[in-house]
């Protein structure tokens, strides 16, 4: 059994911030239920304002406040809680990461029930029979991390995977790129075990018809019995309804699986399988508790072609030609993507090889298992698409990089459009209706008079080979007329799909955006089935009613209660025409984000922020496993509190202030990581700013603000200083009067500092008249006062490049430690002086280098939210982090190294910094090292933890080492000799590693090693 609870082994390390000591009060309605949950649950029960706020959205446009939040370990556990609810007559909704689209996993006044903190377990796997057997919680991309061992994985490849529990995705009958391959989750879904709503334990698998196991289970009196016997009557009553109304498509995840539920076996014998009635009901009919699935072999090699079309039209006319042919995937992009993908910072580089005059294209993708010959397979669709003159022209990629970039430029529609500036966005509501592929061209021309005829427009992106086309219409929900033209549009389209055999949803479900029209699609005589089956699994509809299928009425099938009664999806939106927030005045500039709520608002839900393997967002989250420590979690109590959701003085309050913003650390992976850019480390900044204004700073806060001249006076009174913190008792005076935690090593002063030294010797050793460049080497804090042998080499560095160097004496700190702490006026009154004092020099042709990178990012990034004018752009655009000036200019190349093969000079694991990574500057320390003769293992990892001053805090230490051990994990897993990190908080907590020979070393003295 493979445990996924934390990325870490060490469980006792895991914290929560439940460590603060805030008692979290339960909201009134729900306290006795609450309190009963408590009793009889083991994992975490939370009914609080703050529970309530975290789990009212997902990925989807729907917002509506829960009773409150369980967090089961187990299937025990999971009976408890339904037992428990269900007696105070409170419905019932699983949820996975709450990534999904349509709304299904938010519910008003319901009992959440999130497997994803503790039920992640990978149970058992058997290759020789290509089986797995799951908990609901576990992440598909771990999954298949550990299938990978036997060259196995689960074949549903949603796009959300690094994040997205495979319990939802069995909730939802999730799919992704390559279905045209593979198919959808209920082929893969062999049995579950699920918690019903009266308690009881099924173990749905396949059973053969009137077998002597069938008439066992349907001989008893209880709720299984009745529950076969009624799905069997209802498939059988309903058998050619069933082959006439469901179309016959490879996606199809509208409704209950009632065309899926009874079939015949291998064997030829005939079966029902409860488990695909499961796959795809939304939590409606059961709390799946384990699963068994089915597996595929991974191929070795793949290879990609997109065809380039200059017609839309064009590009759908070639999917049912393109499905000719052995592709595992046929993905389609139109021109708006291409024109914003080439505007944005983050995916311009992936459109360069898209040709001008490319209105659409179709992405199709060959695997080694179809295909021997990948150029020969591509040469076979050339000739069919490009010389018949359908496509103008294809871009071919082979190699995994080539392929990874059109992948990312497929992947990136979603982010790019829900980045447009204004309260009207592309939403998803209709974005995955599907038809057959055939008749996409004609579906596509009738769509756009739909749109036209509300006068909106969409971006095209598309499973094309599925017939499942993303089409987001471009709507303002803060408006009554937007909200009207959501429904009429989804009555249109939902007429159109008809027409064309179609489905309503083809990947996303049903949720809140289309339970209501689900009776359009399957007849009068399924809907009343569907209501059946419903009632039979949950006869008083506690389980997540009013999703799949509703009711007309109280007396309509069922208890005489609202529960599941009615559906529209104009209702329970997050933005409504009564939505209201406050723009508040800020210090910092929010007008590249449309202004601070706009910022807030970027947030769609859609859960990135809670992957756990992969790029920086969000450390917290991996340390804690708690929602409210993701960028969504933030944003979303941001949101309320600016909304009057929360009380107009909530975010004033100490708890909001702790558990909300204090956590973050700052990392700004959020503002790369992130699908639309949600800046938190900003907006948390901008709002601590504005507490410290209300609240005043307290005397920690202006200490670590205030770190320049501290530093100062401990390096004069080095030694002394550094021997002072072992003096008995100091440690805890600090932690007493500072709040510093004294488990922390502090750095070390220097007597000499890098100035000392610079000034000692003399200066630059090259002329400045004969330099092709000239540096002012900025000289940070921790550089110069604590560790200034990584000064020093990258003075040697720039000087062996022939680049003329003075270290300043009059700049003042970054303010980056200021800025931090929310003390805005200080960071502004810091980037001022600065701006002043360099502006002059590289008027005249100097860059500004930076050993530490927070604070090169400072000055390329913060002080233009500070500071407005020409002189700070210029300053900005003139400062570089020491190994990014080497690479942008290829200075190391005129380096005297004698061997530059690579790894000559041994290996190393780089660990980058979260602020580089966020601003996409890392990459630049990998190419000079590889270049000098380093082999280098950049490491795929997060925050280190520390975070300037937030690792000393003694609060927060358990929490930031919670953090570095994530980082440790996967020094020890890399293969290199040593490990160099630019940060010197990233180096002072792999200094304190278990086994860490002291400090390690910035990369610019690796690279002056090799001089």
């Amino acid at each position: 059994m493979i445990d996924f609870d934390m990325a870490i082994e060490d469980r006792d390390a895991t914290w929560s911030a439940g460590e603060l000591g805030h008692d979290r009060p339960d909201v009134a309605e729900y306290r006795d239920l609450a309190s009963d949950l408590r009793a009889r649950v083991d994992g975490g029960v939370e009914f609080d304002e703050y529970a309530q706020v975290l789990y009212s959205t997902d990925g989807s446009i729907y917002s509506a406040k829960p009773a409150g939040v369980v967090y089961p370990t187990d299937t025990e556990d999971v009976r408890a809680a339904v037992e428990v609810a269900t007696r105070h007559e409170v419905p019932i909704l699983p949820r996975g990461t709450g990534s999904s689209l349509a709304g299904q996993t938010v519910g008003p006044g319901c009992v959440v029930l999130d497997v994803s903190r503790h039920m992640d377990d990978v149970v058992e796997v058997r290759p020789e029979e290509k089986r797995v057997r799951i908990q609901p919680g576990v992440v598909q991309d771990d999954l298949d991390a550990v299938l990978s061992e036997y060259g196995l994985k689960f074949a549903p490849d949603p796009a959300s995977s690094n994040r997205a529990t495979v319990g939802g995705g069995i909730g939802n009958n999730s799919t992704g790129a390559h279905s045209v391959r593979y198919g959808i989750t209920d082929a893969y879904t062999e049995a579950v075990t699920a918690v019903l709503s009266d308690g009881s334990v099924v173990e749905a698998r396949e059973v053969v018809l009137d077998s002597e196991e069938w008439n066992d289970i349907v001989s008893k009196d209880d709720r299984e019995a009745h529950v076969y016997r009624t799905v069997r009557e209802v498939v059988e009553e309903n058998e050619a309804e069933i082959a006439d109304r469901y179309p016959d498509l490879k996606r199809r995840v509208s409704g209950y699986n009632l065309d899926r539920v009874v079939y015949e076996n291998d064997d030829g014998e005939r079966v029902m399988n409860l488990a695909k009635l499961f796959v795809g009901s939304e939590g409606s009919l059961g709390v799946i508790v384990e699963a068994e699935l089915s597996l595929v072999t991974v191929p070795e090699e793949t290879a990609l072609a997109l065809y380039c079309f200059d017609d839309l039209v064009k590009a759908m006319e070639a999917v049912p030609v393109a499905l000719e042919y052995d592709v595992s995937a046929v993905e389609l992009m139109d021109d708006e993507v291409f024109r914003m993908a080439a505007e944005s910072d983050g995916y311009a580089e992936y459109v360069e090889p898209i040709p001008d005059g490319a209105d659409a294209a179709l992405m199709l993708e060959y695997d080694s298992e179809l295909h021997d010959d990948f150029e020969a397979a591509i040469a076979a669709t050339n000739e069919r698409f490009v010389a018949d003159g359908a496509a103008f022209d294809v871009v071919e990629a082979y190699t995994d990089a080539d392929q990874a970039k059109l992948w990312k430029l497929r992947k990136a529609a979603i982010p790019l459009l829900m980045s447009l500036e204004g309260d009207a966005k592309p939403y998803p509501f209709i974005e995955d209706a599907t038809v057959p592929p055939a008749e996409l061209a004609e579906y596509v021309q009738k769509f756009e008079d739909v749109l036209d005829d509300h006068g909106t427009s969409a971006a095209y992106f598309a499973h094309a080979g599925s017939g499942t086309l993303h089409i987001r219409p471009i709507l303002n929900l803060k408006s009554e007329s937007g909200i009207e033209d959501l429904h009429s549009i989804t009555e249109d389209v939902t007429d159109l799909v008809l027409e064309h055999h179609g489905s309503f949803s083809g990947e996303h479900g049903d949720g809140m955006a289309r339970t209501e029209f689900n009776p359009k699609m399957y007849g009068e005589e399924l809907w009343q089935a569907f209501k059946e089956v419903k009632t039979a699994f949950d006869p008083d509809w506690w389980m997540h009613p009013g999703n799949v299928v509703y009711r007309s009425g109280p007396d309509d099938v069922g208890p005489d209660a609202d529960r599941g009664v009615g559906a529209d999806n104009r209702e329970h939106l997050r933005y409504g025409a009564e939505y209201q927030s406050i723009a508040p005045q800020t210090t910092l500039d929010f007008d590249d984000e449309g202004g601070f709520t706009h910022l807030v608002e970027l947030c769609n839900g859609c859960g990135t922020c809670r992957q756990t393997g992969h790029d920086v967002m969000c450390p917290t989250y991996r340390a804690s496993n708690e929602e409210v420590q993701t960028t969504r979690g933030r944003a979303n109590m941001l949101r309320s509190a600016i909304s009057g959701d929360l009380p107009e003085e909530e975010i004033h309050t100490e708890r909001f202030q702790e558990e909300v913003l204090d956590l973050c650390v700052g990392c700004k992976g959020c503002k790369s990581d992130c699908p639309t850019g949600v800046d938190m480390a900003k907006l948390k900044t901008e709002v601590k700013h504005q507490h410290h204004q209300k609240e005043g700073v307290d005397l920690r806060e202006r200490l670590f603000a205030n770190i320049d001249a501290a530093s100062k006076l401990g390096s004069a009174l080095a030694p002394l200083s550094n021997w002072a913190t072992a003096v008995p008792g100091a440690r805890r005076v600090m932690q007493t009067v500072f709040g510093i935690a004294p488990e922390r090593e502090l750095p070390p002063f220097r007597r000499e500092t890098l100035r000392d030294w610079f000034a000692e010797r003399g200066g630059s050793t090259v002329e400045r008249a004969t330099a092709d460049r000239r540096v002012v080497l900025f000289p940070d804090t921790y550089t110069n006062y604590s560790y200034p042998a990584a000064g020093k080499a990258a003075v040697e560095a720039l000087e062996a490049a022939g680049v003329h160097v003075v270290v300043p004496g009059d700049t003042v700190p970054s303010g980056r430690a200021a800025y931090s702490t929310g003390m805005l006026d200080l960071a502004a009154d810091r980037a001022r002086t600065n701006t002043d004092r360099l502006a002059g020099p590289v008027a005249a042709g100097w860059d500004v280098v930076f050993v530490e990178p927070s604070d090169a990012v400072m000055f390329q990034d913060e002080y233009l939210d500070l500071l407005d004018g020409p002189e700070v752009e210029r300053v900005a655009d003139s400062a570089y982090g020491v190994l990014e000036y080497l690479d942008a200019f290829r200075l190391d190349e005129s380096l005297p190294i004698a061997d530059r093969t690579p790894g000559a000079a041994g290996s190393l694991s780089y660990h980058g910094h979260c602020n580089q990574k966020a601003t996409n500057k890392d990459h630049h320390a990998v190419g000079v090292l590889r270049r000098v003769g380093y082999e280098v293992d950049p490491l795929d990892s997060t925050c280190c933890g520390m975070a300037g001053s937030f690792g000393y805090h003694d609060e927060h230490y358990d929490l930031s080492k919670t953090i570095g051990r994530l980082l440790f994990d996967k020094v020890d897993e890399s293969d290199g000799e040593r490990v160099v990190a630019p940060g010197g908080s990233c180096r002072s907590q792999l200094g304190d590693r278990d086994g860490a020979d002291g400090i390690p070393p910035h990369p610019v003295e690796a690279v002056a090693d090799r001089l």
